[in-house]
């Protein structure tokens, strides 16, 4: 293995992705208001939308993980349901993604005039 193929493999298990996923109630004003500042403390943080509760970040080492992880942690909402995932470059790599067509029905036909 060369020097270059070791150190792309090293920073795959090093350089590390933190998944945020929450469940938030939001059937008042104030738990709205909650849901809708920890979204955006999330945004301003450097995290990116990968479904509507489920945030994730790109971080360089796991130490850089460590204060980003530390940084939502003190952002927590009182209700709800929040949980904190870091995985590695490499395991988020092996994440199989599936991008689903909304199903449309068959058009009929036209029935077409023909000219002579």
């Amino acid at each position: 293995m060369s020097e270059n193929q070791f150190l792309t493999r090293l920073n795959q298990y090093r350089t590390m992705w933190i998944l945020v996923f929450f469940d938030l109630p939001t059937e008042t004003k104030l738990e709205r208001k909650a849901a809708g500042k920890f979204r955006k403390s999330l945004l301003t943080d450097g995290f990116t939308m990968f479904q509507f509760s489920i945030y994730l970040r790109f971080c360089a080492s796991r130490e850089n993980a460590d204060v980003h992880t530390k940084r939502v942690k003190l952002l927590l909402p009182k209700k709800g349901k929040i949980g904190i995932l870091q995985v590695t470059d490499r395991q988020f790599g092996m994440m199989e993604l599936f991008h689903g067509v909304k199903e449309v029905e068959k058009e009929t036909p036209h029935q077409q005039l023909e000219l002579f």
